[in-house]
């Protein structure tokens, strides 16, 4: 099962940066087809509990609001509350009359599984250089300081979460003694806390890489950001999990589970990512400015 697990991992993240590089609607269709295996998985979890959710029209608002952000991330924000308007509409004229849990549970599908991860096709198409089909691009050097702005900092989140996994994971396995939560009882303290690490490690070597201004404060921030971030996604969806009764909550990726077990860390990152990029980036570039 271990060799399972790292060779469809491998194959994962082979996947993920080759969309990555690409962008476009290359990375808009990928994150789409994974948001859509995600919601799937999510309201199969939400009927064990139960509850009838929106599942087609979520899916379908959904992929209309990852379009957006792709065509035109200035109205992103907007679609978002008509999508949850539409879902509310529908369920308000269904033959069985919808109960607070039907409506909970397809909001919560909309902005976990669809408004959350969305932010990733926003920060990807930041400074975007087409030079493929399909608003696709394709470096003619590998070097982190040469790529478009939105690549760099994709890849180095992707990274700081692929460091924050695999150290937590491989810590927790091989030193892990503490329990972290009764959520999820095989996570530890060790494994945790390694894997915080493991994210700021990346984030300090990135924000020097990058030539961030005041990089050991910057890349602490986006590391601990991340690592934490990350650390929460992941004891979130085994909340929702542990709730519904079940162990994975799918079996799509041999020895991973489902999309939202490999998924859940990149959730709630994803906005903070933008964030940080469009936002605390710019204002202290223009702070160490007023300095020079």
């Amino acid at each position: 099962m271990l060799w399972i697990r790292i060779a469809s991992g491998l194959v994962a993240i082979a996947l993920a940066l080759l969309m990555t590089v690409l962008g476009g609607w290359y990375f808009c269709l990928g994150i789409g087809a994974l948001i859509y295996l995600g919601q799937l998985e999510y309201f199969e979890l939400a009927r064990a509990k139960g509850s009838a959710p929106a599942a087609k029209t979520t899916l379908v608002v959904s992929q209309v609001l990852l379009i957006t952000c792709l065509l035109r991330p200035d109205l992103a924000d907007a679609v978002f509350p008509v999508a949850g308007t539409f879902i509310c509409f529908y369920l308000l004229f269904q033959p069985k009359l919808a109960s607070i849990a039907d409506i909970s549970t397809s909001i919560m599908g909309l902005f976990y599984g669809g408004y959350l991860p969305s932010y990733w096709v926003r920060l990807r198409g930041l400074e975007q250089q087409a030079t493929l089909p399909l608003g696709g691009f394709w470096p003619e050097q590998f070097r982190l300081t040469a790529l478009p702005l939105g690549l760099q900092m994709t890849l180095l989140a992707f990274v700081c979460i692929w460091a924050a996994d695999i150290g937590a994971y491989a810590v927790g396995k091989l030193f892990g003694r503490t329990r972290l939560s009764h959520i999820s009882p095989k996570k530890t303290v060790e494994g945790a806390v390694f894997g915080v690490l493991g994210s700021l490690g990346v984030a300090l070597w990135g924000a020097h890489s990058l030539g961030w201004p005041l990089p050991w404060l910057l890349g602490a921030i986006f590391g601990l950001m991340i690592g934490i971030a990350s650390l929460l996604g992941d004891l979130t969806e085994s909340m929702m999990k542990r709730d519904a009764g079940v162990k994975d909550s799918g079996q799509l990726i041999p020895g991973h589970g489902g999309i939202l077990d490999r998924a859940d860390s990149y959730v709630f990152t994803a906005p903070l990512v933008f964030y940080f990029v469009t936002l605390l980036l710019p204002f202290c570039h223009s702070f160490c400015n007023c300095f020079h």
